[in-house]
């Protein structure tokens, strides 16, 4: 038995390429006794770090305010659902040639040293390891491999860091080119999808 926790990180929650995509390979990697956990960013989005937030997480748990408990407590409800997951479906559309500002919050309340990571004398350690990630990474234009796509090593490099270093990703490009471009290119990332699945 295995848990997929399918993140969708686009505005427009269902109506998404990104959030379509994610959810038929998550439905695809079910098994019948497997667990599917969805978390969408837009229904739910996670609070923009501020100074406030961070130093909840900085303030030892004896000396933290009834407020920075709240907020902890809520970064640990989602590290422990990401730490729950053997197989993320991470639903990645290209924003202003980043990821969305709501995926960045999530980074932000995930990526806490002595929980997620941890620093040693051969430096950063990830927590989050023996994880599998799929990445659907939609986008208007053709930018894969060029460098304009910010999004592939940041989001390679965030998971790295954290521990999960199995990354896979499988792209929808040109989606604004036509309808021809856009048909074309929803066809390639489903047969990907049925060969992840497979």
């Amino acid at each position: 038995m295995k848990t997929v926790l399918n993140i969708k990180s686009s505005l427009f929650q269902q109506q998404s390429q990104s959030s379509q995509l994610s959810a038929t390979l998550a439905q695809q990697l079910l098994g019948e006794q497997d667990q599917l956990v969805t978390r969408d960013l837009a229904t739910e989005p996670v609070p923009h770090l501020t100074a406030e937030r961070f130093t909840a997480f900085l303030t030892p748990a004896a000396d933290r305010t009834p407020e920075q408990q709240a907020v902890v407590a809520y970064s640990d409800a989602l590290i422990d659902e990401l730490r729950a997951a053997d197989v993320i479906v991470l639903g990645l559309p290209m924003y202003n040639f980043g990821v969305p500002s709501t995926l960045k919050a999530y980074f932000d309340h995930v990526a806490r040293a002595g929980v997620t990571f941890q620093y040693t004398a051969e430096g950063p350690k990830g927590l989050l390891t023996g994880k599998k990630v799929y990445v659907l990474a939609t986008r208007g234009g053709n930018y894969q491999g060029t460098p304009a796509d910010t999004q592939t090593s940041y989001v390679r490099l965030f998971l790295n860091f954290i521990g999960i270093t199995d990354v896979e990703f499988v792209y929808a490009e040109g989606l604004a080119l036509g309808e021809a471009h856009k048909t074309q290119a929803l066809e390639k990332a489903n047969a990907a999808i049925l060969e992840l699945a497979a």
